[in-house]
């Protein structure tokens, strides 16, 4: 296993559940670079309040980065979802909201802020949710984008990387809660998960 992205964090990254390195920190740090850049361009010469808003608890590792890489004034809010979890991997489209927002967001230019989008159901309630409070404008973007597990029918504005069935912990991402401090983004050793994904899989058929 690669650790020159995470020298600092030996201890962490000796972890027998680790695969390879999927997304070095360095990659993620010039892609984020890119999304703020292609905001500002995008978000410049408008008129309205730009307001972004981080999906707890994950996004917000991407959530900061991407705020310094933009060059505008601009509002930030957090709303917390609670959905029938797989430890990240996938989510059942129940969801609810934990934590509310704290300020209007009429008459503004939203972008909703993902750490990773799959079936897109959470999403798309969320999105359903926020327009039904008359902002002028409504984005997504998102540092991972599972479109192979893709469900709901949503439009991606902002898409850092794309990825397929690989179940991917680090930079926000987590396994049981832990991993989320990781520099890089890894790639689970399906091998020591497999009893988890399997019981994960059964019980979200039996909730379907």
């Amino acid at each position: 296993m690669e650790n020159s992205d995470n020298f600092n964090l030996k201890n962490l990254t000796k972890s027998t559940i680790l695969g390879r390195v999927l997304f070095p920190s360095q990659v993620i740090k010039n892609k984020v670079i890119q999304l703020g850049k292609a905001i500002t361009e995008d978000y410049k010469y408008r008129d309205n309040d730009l307001l972004l808003i981080s999906v707890l608890r994950g996004g917000v590792f991407f959530f900061t980065d991407l705020l310094r890489n933009i060059d505008l004034e601009i509002s930030i809010d957090f709303i917390g979802i609670s959905t029938y979890q797989t430890l990240g991997f996938k989510s059942s489209g129940v969801v609810k909201i934990t934590k509310d927002l704290e300020e209007s967001i009429e008459g503004k230019d939203i972008i909703i802020v993902e750490d990773i989008i799959d079936t897109g159901l959470t999403i798309d309630y969320l999105l359903r949710n926020l327009k039904s409070r008359y902002p002028t404008s409504i984005e997504i973007c998102t540092l991972l984008d599972r479109n192979v597990r893709r469900i709901a029918d949503i439009k991606i504005k902002y898409t850092g990387f794309t990825i397929g069935e690989e179940f991917v912990v680090g930079y926000g991402l987590d396994y049981k809660q832990k991993y989320r401090n990781l520099e890089s983004i890894y790639e689970l050793k399906i091998d020591t998960v497999k009893k988890d994904i399997e019981t994960i899989q059964s019980s979200s058929s039996n909730n379907q």
